[in-house]
């Protein structure tokens, strides 16, 4: 509740407890209280000892810059991670078995990978960086009764700063007096109007940051007007330096596929050693050389290694980033791409993200009827609105235009769509008005202005006066009929807040007369006003009288009495079209859409009824949030669906409330208060139009056009990526157990070793090769946004991945090493190099079985992955060429199959194929809704 300032009343309680320190609540103090709080006279400002004595007790005003990692730890964090120290070991037994072309490859992947991983968290570390960007060079203070410009970085408590248009706001600050002072506050509240300010006290304790209306922000900007304040606090005591430290504190977390391959390597390390050692003491226990046994100990251990698997996974997130590119998404930590397949919760703004961060007329509102408008492009003219002609709409429109001064201006790039300037709701009635038909150009040649009063906060309203012409063949008969009268030569038009105007009106205009304005219809109206503003809309009264003279200089307020009520016009942000079917996929995939906006409760609750995302949980405010525990905003954080009047800390809260139910939250934010919500967030999602750049640096992934719909995209890529990483962990783990069942079985069996390192190593490199890269290009399944999301603490072995793993890897090796043993017992000196390409083949076999987890290759299609196809077909021509060409027999030690022998190694390697179909088969049966 706002308060003049001379009215008296009792001090209120001043102090407040925020993160363990007393503060004092400015905004609750009248301007002299405040002023004596601080020890200064607005007069003379603070002198030059008593400044220097306030810097040493209270520190300089700056934002201490967060102390970024030392790069040379980044970089040995990066190299220390389990994947990569086994990948480093893999390069080094592969030089000292003289593969030269593994270890350079294996070595290349290690260093991409480290490389990426280090420009990502080092960017990251960057953030607070572009917060102390934020803070203003210059301010215009009051020092010893001048007035005088310094440095920011020095002003203290107590200071008489001077705000005007144009300017950031320098520190925290107390207005004491304002001349149309206006801010904007998006950056800091998430309020997307400029906010007028006020010098009157504020009523309650515990008011939003965004209702504080005598206050001013660090980091915010002056748009309009003039005032005087007194900083209140400096630095990082103030609310963007309170922002700067949840900013210093919050530690990012590991993404679901960090954790999912850090657990994958020690998987694989353990059992490798398990493996290598017991292969390694089974050669020697049957005689085997020991140099023979270690060489194929160490192909064994590279071979079980999936060195590929780091460079499919970064190769996978960068094409899947040029993929978002493309859907107006940039990547800017690649992790992000598959962390967003992961999302179950989406907390995103409201305004430009869900909404088009423009004002719009929404209702047309008369004494008698109303009119829904129908939004479309700028001249489209009347044609489509038969309801102008119906008494009172065209006058509604045409007084809202020229009690204006908002301006359209022509586009650059296209001629036919004018740009709306100034005043965010005075261009609305201007586009709307033009939709119509009525432009504003036309208007004031027909009817120039002559006179005006301009908007006082006090009074609520404005008014303009117009000349009237002798007669005009542009006026509509309903204007014509409103501006008819002898000796009137002039017609005052106003628009303001309602109640305001009906304080001032004595007529209201109903079928092109005047009725009057008796109770019955004032209380009408006010009803219609009460009943637009619940809907979260902003509204405007509108009302005109003919005048027979200009008012005189001085008294132009004399024309503000007895006018008639003409209507009034209800404005909002009004939703993104596709957004309402953005929040149904997200709905069917299983994810949670939450707003968490600065804006008020009722408008938000309206946006969110709108586009489909109001829920059965309650509207939360930040005054509800402020009086939870943490354990009540955990339960109701799992229903909760629309957050309004947030402050910074309320929207780290939620985060972390979500997180600790085991939620993957993805965050969207444009502004400094978002920085630290951002950062915590397992995905942060800046806004590339309006976002700071402070929201920027915080965020995984920037959002090129401010739009909900693009982080649905977004998501859908993420899963087919992830599915893309699972079917190749799949692929290379079922190959890789089939070589290493075949070097186990086959000593049990009594045989020599069934293949030598360098065919061990060769199938290595083709398995790992072109068509693993080629699954990472698998278009998504059908289904890819109809089921929930994977659980956040998955593994990535879980829906019988690692089932698979085990029978086919079993299978594969079992097959090979029989038909081995078959040619060996037949004395067939072939029967090594039948293991070999029956094992090649049933690789290749078992790729194109596994391109899809549950749909048959036939239905998706032996082409929908030419990429797979081809390199698949290069890999069986590669392994025909060891066979038969003589150069390669020597050096794989090799022997050409005669037809009926290659006829069967396809045969078998065929088994692997259909049997892989046969286990989908039995999904679809047990999953039919995923057919």
């Amino acid at each position: 509740m706002q308060k003049t300032p001379g009215t008296p009343r009792p001090q209120p309680n001043v102090t407040r407890t925020l993160v363990g320190k007393v503060m004092i609540n400015w905004h609750q103090l009248e301007p002299q209280c405040a002023l004596r709080e601080l020890r200064v006279d607005a007069s003379l400002g603070l002198s030059a000892p008593e400044a220097a004595r306030r810097v040493s007790q209270y520190g300089r005003n700056e934002l201490v810059a967060s102390r970024i990692k030392n790069p040379w730890l980044i970089l040995w964090e990066q190299l220390t991670a389990l994947m990569i120290l086994i990948l480093i070991v893999a390069a080094a037994v592969s030089a000292l078995l003289t593969d030269y072309k593994d270890a350079i490859a294996i070595g290349a992947i290690v260093a991409l990978n480290t490389i990426l991983g280090f420009s990502q968290e080092y960017r990251a570390e960057k953030a607070m960086c572009a917060l102390t960007r934020l803070a203003a060079p210059i301010a215009k203070v009051r020092r010893s009764g001048k007035m005088r410009e310094i440095p920011a970085i020095d002003l203290v408590r107590g200071d008489i700063v001077v705000l005007e248009a144009g300017n950031f706001v320098v520190a925290d600050c107390r207005v004491l007096d304002s001349k149309n002072l206006q801010a904007q506050e998006s950056a800091l509240t998430g309020e997307s109007q400029p906010v007028r300010k006020l010098s009157g006290p504020i009523e309650a304790s515990d008011v939003a940051l965004g209702d504080r209306r005598n206050m001013a922000y660090m980091g915010t900007f002056i748009t309009a007007g003039r005032g005087l304040a007194v900083v209140t606090e400096t630095g990082m005591r103030t609310e963007l330096g309170r922002i700067a430290g949840m900013l210093r504190s919050v530690k990012r977390e590991q993404t679901p596929l960090q954790r999912r391959l850090g657990h994958l390597a020690k998987q694989l390390a353990a059992a490798v050693l398990v493996i290598v050692t017991l292969i390694f003491v089974l050669g020697l226990v049957r005689g085997e050389g020991l140099k023979l046994m270690f060489l194929t100990a160490v192909s064994i251990a590279v071979a079980a290694v999936p060195e590929g698997l780091p460079a499919i996974v970064t190769i996978a997130l960068t094409l899947g980033s040029q993929r978002m590119l493309r859907r107006k998404a940039l990547i800017r930590t690649l992790s992000a791409v598959e962390t967003l397949g992961s999302v179950t919760v989406i907390c995103s703004d409201k305004t430009g993200t869900l909404t088009e961060n423009r004002m719009a007329v929404e209702i047309l509102q008369l004494a008698d009827r109303k009119l829904e408008v129908r939004h479309s492009a700028s001249g489209e003219g009347n044609g489509r609105y038969p309801e102008l002609q119906q008494a009172g709409f065209g006058l509604l429109l045409a007084g809202g235009a020229l009690c204006n001064d908002a301006v359209l201006q022509p586009a650059r790039d296209e001629p036919g769509a004018p740009i709306a300037v100034g005043d965010p709701s005075e261009t609305a009635l201007l586009v709307v008005a033009s939709q119509f038909g009525l432009m504003k150009s036309d208007l004031e040649r027909i009817l120039p202005r002559v006179a005006e009063v301009p908007f006082s906060p006090q009074r609520k309203r404005m008014t303009t006066v117009h000349a009237i012409p002798d007669h005009s063949s542009l006026l509509s008969h309903e204007v014509r009929m409103a501006l008819q009268g002898a000796g009137a030569p002039y017609v005052a038009f106003m628009k303001g807040a309602v109640e305001s105007l009906l304080e001032v009106c004595g007529t209201v205009w109903v079928n092109e007369q005047r009725e009057e304005l008796d109770q019955v219809w004032r209380s009408r109206l006010l009803a219609a006003n009460d009943h637009l503003a619940s809907q979260g809309m902003r509204v405007l009264g509108v009302a005109f009288r003919r005048c027979h003279s200009i008012p005189p200089p001085g008294e132009e307020e004399t024309v503000e009495r007895n006018l008639t009520f003409i209507g009034m016009i209800g404005i909002m942000d009004p939703p993104r079209v596709e957004v309402a079917s953005a929040v149904m996929t997200c709905k069917t995939a299983g994810i949670r859409p939450a707003m968490i906006t600065g804006d008020h409760p009722i408008t938000a609750q309206r946006i969110a009824a709108e586009i489909g995302m109001a829920g059965d949980g309650p509207v939360l405010s930040g005054t509800q949030l402020d009086r939870l525990s943490k354990d009540e905003l955990r339960r109701l954080a799992e229903t909760a669906t629309v957050y309004a009047r947030v402050s910074p800390e309320h929207k780290l809260n939620i985060i972390e409330s979500l997180q600790q139910n085991g939620h993957i939250v993805a965050m969207t934010g444009d502004g400094v208060n978002d920085a630290p919500a951002l950062r915590k967030a397992d995905i942060g999602i800046a806004m590339g139009l309006t976002g700071t750049d402070v929201a920027k640096e915080a965020a995984d992934m920037v959002l090129l056009d401010d739009n909900f719909a693009t982080i649905v995209a977004a998501i859908e890529e993420g899963r087919v990526i992830y599915d893309n990483i699972r079917k190749f962990v799949r692929y290379i783990l079922a190959t890789n157990s089939g070589e290493i069942w075949v070097m186990l079985v086959t000593p049990l069996l009594g045989m020599p070793l069934a293949l030598l390192p360098l065919q061990i190593l060769w199938m290595n490199l083709v398995t790992d090769g072109l068509p693993a890269l080629a699954l990472g290009l698998e278009p998504p399944e059908p289904d890819i946004m109809r089921r929930p999301p994977r659980p956040p603490d998955e593994s990535i072995f879980a829906r019988g991945l690692g089932r698979h793993v085990i029978w086919v890897g079993l299978l594969m090796g079992l097959l090979s090493a029989a038909i081995g043993a078959w040619y060996w017992r037949a004395h067939d000196p072939k029967w090594q190099t039948m293991v070999f390409t029956t094992l090649t083949l049933s690789q290749m076999a078992h790729v194109m079985a596994i391109r899809s987890e549950r749909l048959s290759l036939f239905r998706i299609g032996l082409l929908s992955n030419k990429p797979l196809l081809a390199s698949v077909i290069l890999t069986a021509m590669l392994q025909l060429g060891l066979v038969y060409v003589p150069f390669l027999q020597s050096v794989f030690g090799t022997i050409a199959l005669p037809v009926p022998d290659l006829a069967l190694s396809v045969a078998v390697a065929a088994v692997i194929f259909w049997t892989v179909e046969w286990e989908k088969r039995l999904i679809r049966q047990q999953a039919p809704a995923c057919q």
